[in-house]
């Protein structure tokens, strides 16, 4: 979980000693999202110097520029990138390799230079390496996950101070990695290139498949007449302190409900009112039910789902 901070100002005032000031530190940063904003935000902060700031659209990346608050706007087929000798590569895993083998072929060489990306699900070493076009021209590559929801750029400006990190990779772009993790406060953990994928799959289930979770849990809560709002509201407390209850205790022992107890007529009662209320949320519902019994070393009775 990431410390909460208190502005957006203090938030990457880091202590003098995590900043980083050393002249290697000029970035290029390609395709700024969300991700790519905050972190070029809090980079700034930290004392990292953004040189370009690269998008498809020029009116993109000069949007990005106003918000990290440094950089020249460019696209991302300027020559300019050319020059850098550090790339932040923050574009969409789908356009991730694309940008990474047309960033190669503007330089014969690019010994020396390293090169950072912010997917979850794509290796930086190894031989399956998204940036390989890169690497075999010289490059040292590294990849920087934050284990972190980023609605927005100002969300992520808030919610990526302090939080953990998944690095992999070449060990001159990995020990960047580290550092620009420390100058935010963060944890870093460390991948094996060859789990990207699923690790990131396990992100999905707790972010995105947590909110799917909850909508249906809302939904739910409207039909008995709980007003959205109302229902949000009450469903943050809850889960908080589930995820707190999974966190100091383990996922056994963290599980409550009719499924921990066998309480097949309750079971029952909820299959039914799902078919009258909400028939898309049944299949749902029974799976989770046979994941929860799993861990109980239960099995569902036949007439129950």
């Amino acid at each position: 979980m990431c410390a909460p901070v208190a502005g957006t100002d203090s938030l990457v005032a880091p202590p003098m000693s995590s900043r980083i000031t050393d002249s290697q530190t000029t970035v290029a940063i390609i395709g700024p999202g969300r991700v790519g904003q905050a972190l070029g935000r809090l980079l700034l902060l930290a004392g990292v110097r953004i040189g370009w700031v690269a998008a498809r659209r020029l009116a993109a990346a000069k949007k990005a520029v106003r918000f990290i608050g440094a950089g020249r706007a460019v696209t991302l087929d300027s020559a300019d990138l050319a020059a850098a000798g550090l790339l932040l590569i923050t574009t969409s895993d789908s356009a991730l390799p694309g940008v990474a083998l047309a960033l190669a072929k503007r330089r014969e060489s690019w010994k020396g230079a390293i090169v950072l990306h912010t997917s979850g699900a794509w290796p930086a070493g190894g031989r399956d390496s998204v940036l390989q076009p890169l690497r075999r021209r010289g490059a040292s590559a590294a990849s920087l996950h934050p284990l972190q929801t980023v609605p927005s750029a100002k969300a992520g400006v808030r919610n990526l101070i302090g939080c953990f990190w998944a690095i992999e990779g070449d060990p001159q772009g990995v020990k960047l990695a580290r550092r620009w993790v420390r100058a935010l406060r963060g944890a870093v953990f460390t991948l094996r290139p060859e789990h990207k994928p699923a690790y990131h799959a396990a992100a999905v289930i707790a972010c995105a498949g947590i909110v799917t979770l909850l909508e249906s849990s809302r939904r739910l809560l409207e039909r008995c007449g709980v007003p959205p709002k109302r229902a949000r509201h009450l469903l943050e407390g809850f889960v908080a302190e589930t995820a707190k209850n999974f966190a100091a205790l383990g996922a056994p022992r963290a599980l409550t409900g009719p499924a921990l107890r066998g309480d097949w007529a309750t079971l029952r009662k909820h299959f039914a009112a799902l078919e009258k209320t909400t028939p898309d949320l049944v299949p749902l519902y029974g799976e989770l039910l046979h994941s929860m019994l799993r861990m109980t070393g239960r099995r569902v009775p036949r007439g129950v789902s």
